[in-house]
């Protein structure tokens, strides 16, 4: 095309209603005297006129499109239209050239009015006695006609639209001209414009269309209500081919592809409108009612790949039974994926409901953070043992999930099986309100009945939480404690002055997810490809999966909305394998977890230090009754041979037993050392003598000894 969008006509705007006024008297034999009248007329008509449309602010259907453009999902125009917004290079090239060869063949070079075609149905409008047998209209015409929604089939409208054609050809370009009928053509129903068109039709964008289906988009503006695919598939089909006849007399298809063209079926019925990601979009429209296009972080192809799993998995399980799954990245904190329930007109499961925000109880999956605040802490070692046996926290007694105890386990088997006992003793140990701050830091918000504070059955599910702020936690763990909000385009993510705080350090994240990556996989998973946990809420009413490798965390929650119990429903036999399967479908390949940091602690429960082999409360009477600390070497009343009259400078080792540790060493009253495990020190003595050596356990109590140093 020649002209550019934006770009000014050179015919002054009088000028042109001068000569328009000239031919339209001699289109109708008015003759010389009725040239005045005419001016005066078109005058009046061009200030009657709408102002010059503006594209960029045309009313079209709200778009919400994925993280690379991909629509999601549209939504119609105030009035109820399907509108989607175009630009020519959002359009097959074909079908432009089929257009203007069939609508307008002399669109590039007319200004609004093709005179000559104006002039054949002039000719034909009085051999018909008075009667419009062609309209001669141009693009530009049928533009001015669509803008003010009126008709071809009176001679005011005619002149009026041919008035407001010059107009738009004066003000507006070629391609802006093209683009206004491309989104405002009529095809049928409440679809307008091209996009809307073929998505209803052939399900697809209009960038790559077949011969057949770029000639049945042209002929379905002239008459759309007959015909509608839909509607009338023969009249469809037949004004179609029709279409592709006349392509080969413009020259424009060669008579074999028309021929073929013409052997490809047509539709016969309208095709949904995408509709991916339903909840997320229609939040996104609500948080951004005036937005024409709004992007969010999601991968379409993942959104549909999870949205068919979660119908699948629910259909399996029943029909009032819904799934939900979250994806994000875990390194930006983007949600790839938000599927809010197993199919949003699924009345049964209450589709409407988005699941991933719903309050639930989260069963098990808040013990990972339990353990690796133990972790960092020092108060426990993934090989510590701790007991499993019944015991009752004033009042409180937590049972286990099978009703069995096990004796003495790690806290690698406590975890892994998520034995409810060992948990609320640690959980009692580290503190519920440590707890509560870490998940708030992760993002994860809790909800408690009334104004109470949260207590130890927070540990086992006693509180509520949703599948987002799961996943913000699980994310923070992967990260290697580190937090990162998560963002999915609805609402801008949150931001602070300065870097988030941990939710755990490093080497506690690192030992949980060395931990979680050891658990059992469901029969459909590998094992170790990532780590996951599971949970059950009380009664069977919700299942969670969350799991994590190096990139991507994903969350799952399967039961009912309505919070009534499923029979058989767990974590590890219906979440897991929907959990494992979303990895499939993720499409790429898995990322290996975190390597180990520096400071993590390589030795099974024999060679921990003797404080990490066995769980202790910090309040524990065990911890209490614990002998006293002993200097075990060197002896009292001891001489020690260290060379230090031959000049030599070798260090003297103090070795201790006993007491509870971190250890404080003395010489002469003065600390040289403290340890937080290790029994013994060593010290430097600046020449030979006596000297006295002392140490101070945790719990306050001390020994002493006084040797010779030569």
């Amino acid at each position: 095309m020649n002209m550019q969008p934006g770009e000014a006509k050179k015919p002054g705007l009088r000028r042109r209603w001068r000569s328009l006024g000239f031919a339209l008297i001699a289109v109708v034999g008015l003759g010389a005297a009725g040239i005045v009248s005419a001016r005066v007329v078109i005058e009046n008509i061009a200030a009657s006129l709408p102002p010059v449309p503006e594209i960029s602010t045309l009313a079209v259907s709200t778009e919400v499109v994925d993280r690379s453009g991909q629509l999601l999902r549209p939504f119609t125009t105030k009035n109820g239209l399907w509108r989607l917004p175009v630009s020519l290079e959002d359009v097959d090239r074909d079908f432009i050239e089929m257009l203007i060869a069939y609508e307008d063949r002399n669109f590039e070079q007319h200004n609004g009015i093709d005179w000559g075609a104006m002039v054949r149905a002039a000719g034909q409008f009085i051999s018909a006695g008075g009667h419009i047998v062609s309209g001669g209209s141009t693009l530009s015409m049928q533009v001015a006609r669509l803008l003010e929604q009126g008709t071809t089939r009176s001679f005011s409208t005619k002149i009026r639209q041919m008035v407001h054609a010059s107009v738009l050809e004066q003000n507006l370009s070629k391609q802006q001209i093209l683009t206004l009928y491309l989104t405002l053509a009529p095809y049928g129903g409440n679809i307008e414009g091209i996009r809307a068109a073929s998505l209803a039709y052939f399900g697809k964008e209009p960038k790559r269309l077949t011969t057949a289906e770029a000639a049945l988009l042209v002929a379905l503006p002239q008459s759309p209500e007959a015909r509608r695919p839909d509607r009338n598939p023969e009249r469809a089909l037949s004004s179609r081919n029709s279409v592709l006849k006349r392509m080969v007399g413009a020259g424009v298809l060669t008579p074999e592809e028309a021929e073929a063209a013409g052997r490809e079926p047509a539709p016969t019925a309208r095709r949904d409108f995408p509709l991916l990601a339903p909840h997320l979009t229609r939040e996104a429209v609500l948080a951004q009612p005036d937005a024409g296009r709004i992007e969010l972080s999601v991968d379409r192809r993942m959104q549909g790949a999870l949205e068919a799993l979660g119908a699948w998995r629910a259909e399996q399980l029943g029909p009032e039974v819904s799934v939900a799954i979250i994806v994000a990245d875990q390194r930006d904190g983007k949600i790839l994926a938000s599927v809010g329930s197993a199919g949003l007109f699924t009345e049964e499961s209450d589709g409407f409901v988005n699941m991933t925000r719903a309050v639930r109880s989260p069963g098990s999956t808040l013990k990972p953070l339990i353990y690796g605040l133990a972790f960092e802490l020092g108060l426990a070692h993934p090989e510590s043992l701790i007991e499993d046996r019944p015991t009752a926290f004033s009042g409180y007694a937590p049972v286990n999930f099978d009703g069995f105890n096990r004796g003495t386990v790690s806290i690698r088997q406590a975890l892994i099986e998520s034995i409810n006992v060992p948990a609320v003793i640690v959980l009692d140990a580290v503190g519920t309100p440590r707890l509560a701050s870490r998940l708030r830091r992760a993002g994860t918000e809790l909800t408690l009945p009334g104004d109470t504070a949260p207590g130890l059955a927070i540990g086992l599910g006693g509180v509520g939480v949703t599948l987002r702020g799961l996943v913000s936690l699980y994310t923070a763990i992967a990260r290697g404690g580190t937090p990162v909000p998560l963002s999915d385009g609805v609402e801008p993510s949150a931001t602070s002055p300065g870097p988030r705080a941990p939710v755990l350090d490093p080497v506690a994240a690192w030992y949980v997810s060395d931990i979680l990556a050891d658990a059992p996989p469901p029969l459909n998973g590998s094992p170790g490809r990532i780590a996951y946990k599971t949970g059950t809420s009380y009664g069977y009413r919700d299942a969670w999966a969350i799991g994590y490798d190096g990139k991507y965390v994903i969350g799952i929650w399967v039961g009912r909305p309505d919070g009534r119990p499923v029979p058989g429903l767990s974590g590890i036999v219906t979440a897991a394998p929907v959990l494992f399967e979303s990895f499939d479908r993720l499409g790429v390949a898995t990322t290996p977890l975190r390597n180990a940091p520096a400071g993590v602690l390589f030795a099974s429960n024999p060679e921990l230090p003797e404080p990490l082999r066995r769980f202790r409360h910090p309040d524990d009477e065990v911890a209490a009754r614990e002998p006293a600390p002993e200097i075990a070497f060197p002896r009292d009343g001891v001489e020690v041979d260290l060379g230090l009259a031959g000049g030599s400078e070798g260090p003297l080792f103090v070795k201790i037993r006993n007491g509870v540790p971190p250890f404080t060493f003395l010489a002469n009253g003065a600390p040289f050392g403290r340890t937080a495990f290790a029994r013994q020190n060593s010290w430097q003595p600046d020449g030979p003598g006596y000297v006295t050596l002392s140490v101070i356990d945790a719990e306050g109590r001390s020994d002493y000894v006084t040797v010779f140093l030569q």
